[in-house]
Formats: C-alpha cells, sequence, structure tokens
C-alpha cells in the first residue's frame, strides 16, 4: 500500500494512494504521518491529510527525487485506530434543518427511515477540513449520498448536520454551505479557547443519536455526549 509521490511546485508535493478511503489505508496514512513527522518534521512548513492523499509543503525549494528516493525505502507499520467512538446527539426536525422535508422526498424516505439509516451506522474520523473543526467522515450508508446542492446556502447555522456526495459532516460554526442540512446538535465542535479547540481526533469514530425538538432545546449537559467501548 506505498503511495506515488507527485511534485507540484519546487516546495509542495503530495503522497497519493490509487484507492478508496479504508479504514486499513487511513491506518497507513496516518503511520506515513508519524515517519514524516520523525524524519522531516524540522524541514517541513506543513502536510495536510486527505481521504487518499498527504499534501507536503517543504521550507525550502526540495530535491524532490531525493525524496522519492527516501521514500521508497519507508515501510511504516499501519496504526492501531483507537476504539473510542462519540455519540453525537441529533436533533432531525424540520425547524433545525431546512433540507429535512425536501431530502426525504427525493430520496423516497420517511422521516422515521431516514433517522434510523442516518444514526445506524458508525463513521470513522478520516481528517479536518473545509472548516476548523470540520470532521470529513467516512461510512454514509450508500442509500443516502447525494449530490451537493446546485446552489450552495448563503448561511449554514452553526451544528447543522448535512450530506453532501457520499459524505455527512457537522458544521463546526456558521458558514455558506452545498450540502443538505438534515438535523442539528447542540454540541459545540470547535472551541479556540479549548487545548485542544476540538475534542476528537482523526481515527476516532462518531455514531449520532436522535433527540426530541424539547430534547435539543434543553440540551445542557456538555459531558454527556460521548462514550468510550
Amino acid at each position: 500500500m506505498k503511495p506515488r509521490y507527485l511534485q507540484l511546485t519546487p516546495q509542495i508535493g503530495e503522497l497519493v494512494w490509487q484507492q478508496s478511503p479504508t479504514d486499513d489505508l487511513l491506518a497507513m496514512q496516518l503511520a506515513y504521518i508519524q515517519l514524516l513527522e520523525h524524519h522531516f518534521g524540522d524541514k517541513l512548513i506543513e502536510f495536510r491529510q486527505g481521504f487518499t492523499r498527504i499534501s507536503l509543503r517543504w521550507k525550502e525549494e526540495t530535491d524532490h527525487r531525493d525524496f522519492q528516493k527516501i521514500l521508497s525505502d519507508l515501510n511504516p507499520v499501519p496504526v492501531v485506530l483507537p476504539e473510542k467512538t462519540w455519540e453525537i446527539p441529533v436533533c432531525y426536525h424540520e425547524s433545525l434543518a431546512f433540507d429535512l422535508e425536501a431530502f426525504c422526498k427525493t430520496k423516497g424516505l420517511t422521516l422515521d427511515q431516514l433517522m434510523a439509516i442516518h444514526t445506524g451506522s458508525t463513521y470513522r474520523i478520516h481528517f479536518f477540513g473545509f472548516l476548523p473543526g470540520f470532521f470529513y467522515l467516512n461510512g454514509l450508508p450508500e442509500i443516502l449520498h447525494s449530490p451537493r446542492k446546485a446552489t450552495p446556502s448563503l448561511s449554514v447555522p452553526a451544528g447543522s448536520v448535512a450530506i453532501g456526495g457520499a459524505q455527512t459532516g457537522i458544521y463546526p460554526c456558521q458558514s455558506p454551505g452545498g450540502w443538505h442540512c438534515i438535523g442539528q446538535t447542540p454540541i459545540p465542535l470547535f472551541d479556540p479557547k479549548s487545548k485542544p479547540p476540538v475534542w476528537a481526533k482523526s481515527g476516532e469514530q462518531i455514531q449520532f443519536r436522535s433527540i426530541t425538538l424539547e430534547e435539543f432545546n434543553n440540551w445542557s449537559d456538555a459531558n454527556s455526549f460521548f462514550k468510550q467501548p
């Protein structure tokens, strides 16, 4: 499961895997990240992880041929993915999710069916991006896959649980967005004053749990939303 290395600019390159996102690929990516930090941390400005690639930004112009030779000799052992699962309460109510009714109609599902499918899967956190604290999750059942909106919404409320393409995710703050909003969580996802500002890590898992509108409006226990096997 060795990646290809692509040179994009004299200071930017990418490790690329030609396969679909899986737990096995994530475990290998995290292993490569550990090795990169250990061997090249002082030469890198940053690296960014995606579903099937890791982008590297070097401090100086790099002879990418030398790095390719070193890379070919690296044989990282895949990390053991954490078993920790965060249980996220979600209220699937039309007053909190402006796309809920249309999404159910498009998919030919009742609200109960949608909730059962969406909460019935466990989702793996692969990386963070788009917004601070935005989880990129893998594991959305295919029946819920849906193209992003042709016209994005100008303002999506913080905590909105949404679906776009083959992904589901949670908007950590108010922002424009092109995903279909089907619910909302009362749990904050990002706090710049906290250390760390995001309470979950790559490799951990998310499971959604349905709550009522009354529970949403009266939610107060910030420590009751997670579980650990």
